[in-house]
């Protein structure tokens, strides 16, 4: 018997929710094709960094990926609104779209660019964290929040009347220990992981963006594959998304128990709309561009 070896990226660390889940991928694929086809982890973005991963995977270097939306929207603009702040209440509100309708038009223009996406992951709610303490949308008028290097998140910085400072996610520590920045925002696992509640004690639970990330293999290979071998592998994938979910979601609970041991203290919002309001000009914008009207129309209607 022929085996195919194939390989796929993954930026995370090992261990971590998306990790574990393409590990359980990996094994339900070699298990259904009885041992046809083995697939090689690699993790931790050994093989290079995102935007690298996304070339490997379209000249065939790679197989089967990880991606955040950031790169499929490049690929397939109208997954951008994906980004906007307050689109979705909740992941179950997003999978409610992306298991349905919405997720299956995404795919089809994500195959047309290249990527035959097989299951859709969490890629959690974010929020805002601050050195000095935060309970309402006022307290961020004026102080300076990084951001990642993203039209979306400057622009709603802005439309909050703080300062958005674009730096690299490595960078972010430091630019809170030495005051470059007041406040940063992301998911409450990297909060936790990547040491910032030591500096930046106080967390204003927005929950503003709620995106997907997508477990993806390539056309190139996904055309080789025999009907059997499709089938196998879309539902390895469909698994693994169930499973990554579970575990982020039990992630979420441990970073928000650990850091609240360390003395983070959590200010949850309770009413979104002062927020919202103040984001019109981006959902406009997004509105009248035709590459993302459709969708956008799609989420706030339902």
């Amino acid at each position: 018997m022929a085996q195919t070896k194939l390989r796929a990226w993954n930026i995370h660390p090992d261990g971590y929710p998306v990790s574990e889940a393409m590990k359980s991928f990996v094994e339900q694929v070699a298990k259904s094709t009885g041992g046809r086809y083995s697939i090689e982890l690699f993790n931790n973005g050994s093989l290079g960094d995102q935007p690298k991963a996304v070339q490997m995977l379209k000249s065939g270097e790679i197989d089967v990926a990880e991606f955040s939306s950031g790169p499929l929207s490049d690929a397939v603009p109208g997954i951008k609104v994906l980004n906007l702040p307050f689109l979705f209440t909740d992941s179950a509100h997003m999978f409610r779209h992306l298991d349905g309708k919405l997720g299956e038009r995404f795919a089809g223009n994500l195959k047309a660019a290249g990527f035959v996406v097989l299951g859709w992951y969490d890629g959690g709610g974010r929020s805002f964290y601050c050195v000095k303490p935060v309970s309402n949308i006022r307290d961020l008028a004026g102080t300076s929040i990084r951001v990642q290097q993203s039209e979306i998140y400057i622009e709603m910085v802005k439309l909050m009347e703080a300062k958005p400072v674009a730096l690299p996610f490595k960078d972010v520590l430091g630019a809170l220990e030495q005051g470059k920045v007041d406040c940063a925002e992301n998911n409450m696992p990297s909060y936790e992981s990547t040491g910032h509640f030591k500096v930046a004690k106080n967390v204003y639970m927005t929950n503003h963006v709620i995106s997907p990330e997508a477990l993806v293999v390539s056309t190139k290979l996904w055309d080789k594959l025999s009907k059997e071998d499709k089938a196998a592998f879309t539902d390895a994938g469909a698994k693994s998304a169930i499973l990554m979910r579970e575990l982020w979601n039990k992630r979420v609970a441990a970073a928000l128990e650990a850091t609240a041991k360390q003395g983070s203290q959590f200010v949850k919002v309770k009413d979104a709309s002062p927020m919202v309001r103040r984001m019109g000009p981006l959902y406009g914008k997004y509105m009248a561009d035709p590459t993302t009207r459709e969708e956008l129309l799609t989420i706030i209607s339902k």
